[in-house]
C-alpha cells in the first residue's frame, strides 16, 4: 500500500484495521510535524515500513519498537528525533536488510550489534553529526553492500576496519573531518564500486594504492584538499565512468603521471578510462595540450577542464554523446574543427583565446548554454547572427547566450528584438557594439537578464522593452544613451537590479503623475550614478520602496540570482553585474536572492551619485529601507544635515556623501563609526568624528524646506498663528514648571521625568 497524505496524521485512521498489511510506505507525505503513533504497533504482519521524509517528529514509540523484531526493511529519514537515544535500535531483527536513518538528529552511543546483523546490506546513517561511533569495529563476516556515514564525526579506528567489508559496493564519506589522509584501508575494498568523499579536509595525497580499486566506476573526490600527484596507478580504473577531482590542491613533477594536476600535463599517449562518460577537473593548473586519447574517448558526455592553462587547438571529438564541453585554452584556434555532435547542450569556450566565432555552432541544433564569454572575437555581429540564425532565432532549447569582454563590432540588428522565445539569458557586455538599442522587442520572449554594459550605444531607450515582462536584470551602464529617465520602466513586475550609471540621461526623477506605478516594486539594486539629473531626491521612489523592508532572513535558504539547469550537472548559471561603491567599479559576481516574507523584498543598493540632485536636506525616510547595504549619493548638490535617522540602516557598510554641501554634525554610533574621511569629503561644513574638526554639540538645525517631489508645496500646513499659539503655551508651561521646582525643592519624579 503507498499513499500520498497531507495533514496532521490521525491516530484512528482505519489504516490501523490491516493486521495483515506487510508493507506500508508513506514516504514524501507531509504530515505537519505530527507524531508517530503507538498504533503502527498493531501491524503484527509488517516486513516492510518507510515513513521517511513525511514530516514526522518525536520518539518511536514503544509499541512500534516491538515491530522491529518482524520488520525486514526499515526507513526512517528525516523523521526528527533529536531527543533520541540510538539505543532504542538494539532490537532490531536479525532478517533486517535495510536500515536508513539519514538527519534524524540521532544522538548518543550507536548500537554494536546492528553491524553484526548478519542479514543487513544497506547502512545509512548520514547527517546525524551527534552520532557517537566510537570505539566501534566492522565485522569481517559482514555482507553491508551500501554504507553511507557522511557528515557524521567518524573516527579512525572505525575506518581502518573497513576493508573488513568486502562486498561493500558503495561508500560516500563526504562532510567528514576525522581523515589525516585517506585511509589506506579504503583502497583494499576491491568489489566497491562508488567512493564519494567531497568536503573532507584530508589535505594529504591519494594513495598509490588506490589503483587496487579495480571495480570501481564514480570516484568523486572534490572540495577535499588533495594534495600532490595523483598517482600513476590511477590508470588501473578500467571501468571508471565518472571521474570528479575538481577544485583540490593536487600537484605533482612526475611528467609520467597520469593526471598531473596543479603542475604539469596530461601525457598525450595516455589511453586509460576507455568507459569515461565524465571528466571534471575544474580549477587546477593543468597545463600543456589536451592528450589526444580524451578526443577519442568513445562514451564522454561531459567534459570540464576550464580555469586551467592548456594550449593547442580545438580538434573533433569522436564521442557523439557529448552534451557539456568547457575548456580554458591559453592559445587555440578551432577553424578547422567541423563538428557535428547533435547531443551537445552546453558549449562553453569562455577564456580560449579564440579569435573568431567557432564555425560549427550552426550545426548544435540542441545548445542549452552557448558561453564564449572573454576571448578576442572580431566579427560584425550582423554577419555572425546570419551564419547562426537558427541557432538564435529558431531553437527551442536555447536559454543562455554569453558572448561578453569580445571586439564584436556593429549595430545591433533590428532583429534581435526577435529572439528565441526560450532564451532568457543575454550577455553582450563589454563589446564596441554602436547605434541605437533595437526598438522592436517581440512579446512572448522569456528573457530574464540583459546586459549591454560597457559599449558605445546610443539614442533613446525604446518602451518596448515593457514586453519582456519577466525581465529581472537590466544592465544598460556605461553607455551613451541619451534620453530622459525612463520612469516606465518600474512597471517591469520582475525587476530586481536597474543599471544606468555613466550614461547621457537627464531630466528630474521626480513623478508628478500617479499613472506611473507601481515603482520598481521588486527592486533590489538601483544604480543611476554618473548621469544628468538634476532636482531633489526622488522621494516617491524611495516612499515606494515600502514593500522591500522588513525582511526576515534565513541564510540557510537564500539562492543565487540565476538559471538552475535541472537536467544538467552544470548547476546555477549565476547573474553578476557592475556596480559603483565610492567611485570604483566592482563586480558582483553572485547577487543573493534572501528568503521573502510575503510580497517584501530587500533592496540592497541605492546609487545615484554624479548627478545634479538637489535639496535640502537627505530624506530621514530612507530609514525604511532596513536592509540597505550601500548608499551613494556622492557629487551632487545636496545640502542640509545628515538625518540622525541614517543610524537606524545597521546593515549599511558603505556610505559615500562625499562632494555634496552638506553641514553640521555627522551622527555618531553604530554603523556611522566605521565609515572612513572618504564618505564625507568635499563637505566644507561638516563637522566630528571621523573628521578633523569637532563637533559643535550646542548648534541647532536649521529648518526644513525640502520640497517633495510630488507638489512644489510642503504637505505642512503653515502659519503664525499656530507658532504664536505654542509660544503662548510653551511659556505658561514652563512658568508652572518653574513655581512647583521652586515650591518643592526639585521633586524627584519630575526631574526623572525630565532626565528621561
Amino acid at each position: 500500500l503507498e499513499l500520498q497524505l497531507y495533514g496532521n496524521f490521525p491516530s484512528d485512521t482505519t489504516l490501523f484495521l490491516l493486521p495483515y498489511l506487510q508493507k506500508l510506505n508513506l514516504a514524501y507525505n507531509d504530515f505537519n510535524r505530527s507524531k508517530i503513533p503507538y498504533e503502527f504497533g498493531r501491524f503484527e504482519s509488517l516486513l516492510y515500513l518507510n515513513l521517511s521524509h513525511a514530516r514526522f517528529v518525536g520518539e518511536v514509540p514503544s509499541q512500534v519498537s516491538h515491530l522491529s523484531k518482524l520488520v525486514r526493511h526499515l526507513f526512517l529519514d528525516e523523521i526528527n528525533m533529536p531527543f533520541v537515544n540510538a539505543h532504542v535500535f538494539m532490537n532490531l531483527s536479525s532478517s533486517l536488510r535495510p536500515l536508513s536513518l539519514v538527519y534524524c538528529e540521532l544522538q548518543g552511543k550507536f548500537p554494536k550489534n546492528i553491524f553484526d546483523l548478519p542479514n543487513l546490506n544497506f547502512l545509512n546513517l548520514g547527517g546525524n553529526q551527534n552520532l557517537n561511533l566510537d570505539h566501534l569495529k566492522f565485522n569481517w563476516s559482514s555482507n553491508l553492500e551500501h554504507l553511507d556515514l557522511s557528515w557524521i564525526s567518524l573516527f579512525t579506528e572505525l575506518i581502518d576496519s573497513i576493508d573488513n567489508l568486502q562486498a561493500l559496493k558503495y561508500l560516500p564519506l563526504s562532510g567528514n573531518s576525522f581523515f589525516q589522509e585517506l585511509s589506506v584501508s579504503i583502497t583494499n575494498l576491491s568489489s566497491l564500486e562508488y567512493l564519494i568523499i567531497g568536503d573532507a579536509n584530508l589535505f594529504a595525497g591519494l594513495p598509490d594504492s588506490m589503483g587496487n580499486l579495480v571495480s570501481l566506476k564514480f570516484l568523486d573526490l572534490p572540495y577535499s584538499n588533495l594534495l600532490g600527484p595523483v598517482p600513476r596507478s590511477l590508470g588501473n580504473l578500467l571501468q571508471l565512468t565518472h571521474l570528479d577531482l575538481l577544485w583540490n590542491q593536487l600537484s605533482g613533477q612526475n611528467p609520467s603521471s597520469i593526471l598531473n594536476l596543479k603542475e604539469g600535463s596530461i601525457p598525450d599517449e595516455v589511453t586509460a578510462f576507455p568507459n569515461l562518460i565524465s571528466l571534471y577537473l575544474y580549477r587546477n593548473l593543468l597545463n600543456g595540450k589536451l592528450p589526444s586519447w580524451l578526443y577519442t574517448a568513445p562514451s564522454l558526455k561531459e567534459i570540464d577542464l576550464s580555469r586551467n592553462q592548456f594550449s593547442g587547438h580545438i580538434k573533433e571529438f569522436q564521442s557523439k554523446s557529448l552534451e557539456l564541453i568547457a575548456l580554458s585554452l591559453t592559445s587555440n584556434t578551432t577553424s578547422s574543427v567541423n563538428h557535428i555532435l547533435p547531443n551537445l547542450a552546453h558549449l562553453l569556450l569562455s577564456s580560449c583565446n579564440l579569435s573568431e566565432f567557432p564555425q560549427f555552432l550552426k550545426w548544435l541544433k540542441s545548445l542549452v548554454r552557448l558561453d564564449i564569454s572573454c576571448n578576442r572575437i572580431e566579427s560584425k555581429i550582423l554577419q555572425w547572427m546570419q551564419e547562426v540564425s537558427y541557432l538564435i532565432y529558431n531553437a527551442s532549447s536555447l536559454r543562455i547566450v554569453d558572448l561578453s569582454h569580445n571586439n564584436l563590432s556593429g549595430t545591433i540588428p533590428q532583429c534581435f528584438g526577435n529572439l528565441s522565445n526560450s532564451v532568457e539569458f543575454l550577455n553582450l557586455k563589454k563589446n564596441k557594439f554602436y547605434g541605437t538599442i533595437p526598438s522592436t522587442f517581440a512579446k512572448g520572449c522569456q528573457l530574464s537578464n540583459f546586459n549591454l554594459n560597457g559599449n558605445l550605444l546610443e539614442g533613446p531607450l525604446t518602451p518596448s522593452i515593457l514586453n519582456y515582462r519577466g525581465l529581472e536584470v537590466l544592465d544598460l551602464g556605461s553607455n551613451k544613451i541619451n534620453d530622459a529617465f525612463p520612469h516606465w520602466l518600474g512597471s517591469l513586475p520582475q525587476l530586481q537590479i536597474l543599471v544606468l550609471k555613466s550614461n547621457q540621461i537627464y531630466s528630474s526623477l521626480c513623478v508628478n503623475s500617479s499613472r506611473f506605478g507601481p515603482f520598481f516594486s521588486k527592486i533590489q539594486i538601483f544604480d543611476l550614478s554618473s548621469n544628468y539629473f538634476s532636482g531633489p531626491l526622488p522621494l516617491r521612489y524611495i516612499n515606494s520602496f515600502k514593500a522591500i523592508i522588513n525582511l526576515t532572513k534565513d541564510a540557510s535558504t537564500r539562492t543565487y540570482m540565476g538559471m538552475k539547469d535541472f537536467n544538467s550537472s552544470i548547476g546555477i548559471y549565476s547573474y553578476s553585474i557592475g556596480i559603483v561603491v565610492k567611485g570604483q567599479d566592482i563586480t558582483l559576481n553572485k547577487i543573493f536572492i534572501p528568503k521573502v516574507i510575503g510580497k517584501r523584498r530587500s533592496l540592497n543598493g541605492l546609487n545615484l551619485s554624479h548627478n545634479n540632485l538637489s535639496g535640502y536636506n537627505i530624506p530621514s525616510s530612507i530609514e525604511s529601507l532596513t536592509n540597505l547595504e550601500w548608499l551613494g549619493l556622492s557629487s551632487n548638490k545636496l545640502v542640509g544635515r545628515i538625518p540622525r535617522e541614517l543610524l537606524n540602516l545597521t546593515a549599511l557598510s558603505t556610505l559615500n556623501l562625499s562632494m555634496n554641501e552638506l553641514i553640521g554634525c555627522i551622527p555618531q554610533g553604530k554603523q556611522f563609526n566605521t565609515f572612513a574621511n572618504t564618505s564625507y569629503e568635499g563637505n566644507k561644513g561638516l563637522h566630528g568624528f571621523p573628521l578633523s574638526s569637532d563637533c559643535n554639540n550646542n548648534e541647532l538645525p536649521p529648518p526644513s524646506n525640502l520640497l517633495e517631489e510630488d507638489d512644489s508645496k510642503s504637505n505642512i500646513a503653515f502659519g503664525w498663528k499656530a507658532v504664536l499659539i505654542g509660544y503662548g503655551c510653551g511659556v505658561v508651561f514652563g512658568m508652572t514648571v518653574g513655581y512647583v521646582v521652586f515650591q518643592t525643592g526639585k521633586p524627584k519624579w519630575f526631574v526623572d521625568l525630565v532626565e528621561d
